[in-house]
């Protein structure tokens, strides 16, 4: 994180003076032209590249640890949090429906994929029966992952 702060001062030192009432779940994203999450751009040759907190989850607020809370009251609380802007900082959009549907639009959009979390679960680290990740095969990302180049990138080198 204090490597990205040197990266991206401006747009991260929010996200720091935060970190002293409440803990995220989240993750820096820096978005191309079109809004799209690319996690190329994050390379350290992007420094000029806009950084942001895209943040999934309320883990902990003043000092209470809301884990084991039901997923959509801390999805409310951190909505409530961030109603007002936050430099550095975007709540990521969630919806509640049917993930088939979600998902063939996220595709449509140019979105490498979804993550559905099943209602009421609490939160746990890392993999769990009660989310499920599923990715667009056509994304680009996902096409280099499928094929192991990890390293290749449709951005120049600056």
């Amino acid at each position: 994180m204090f490597a990205l702060l040197r990266s991206w001062p401006t747009n991260l030192s929010a996200v720091v003076r935060v970190f002293d009432l409440l803990k995220l779940d989240g993750e820096v994203i820096v978005s191309d032209d079109s809004g799209h999450a690319v996690f190329e751009l994050l390379r350290p040759f992007r420094h000029d590249a806009a950084a942001v907190l895209c943040t999934f989850d309320l883990l902990e607020l003043d000092g209470e640890d809301l884990r084991r809370l039901p997923i959509e009251i801390r999805k409310a609380g951190l909505t409530q949090l961030l109603r007002s802007p936050h430099p550095g900082i975007a709540l990521n959009t969630h919806y509640v429906g049917d993930g088939e549907i979600v998902y063939q639009q996220a595709c449509k959009l140019g979105c490498e994929g979804i993550v559905s979390k099943r209602l009421g679960s609490i939160y746990r680290s890392g993999r769990s029966k009660h989310w499920l990740k599923v990715k667009d095969p056509a994304d680009p990302a996902v096409r280099r992952e499928r094929i192991g180049d990890q390293t290749a990138t449709a951005y120049p080198r600056r």
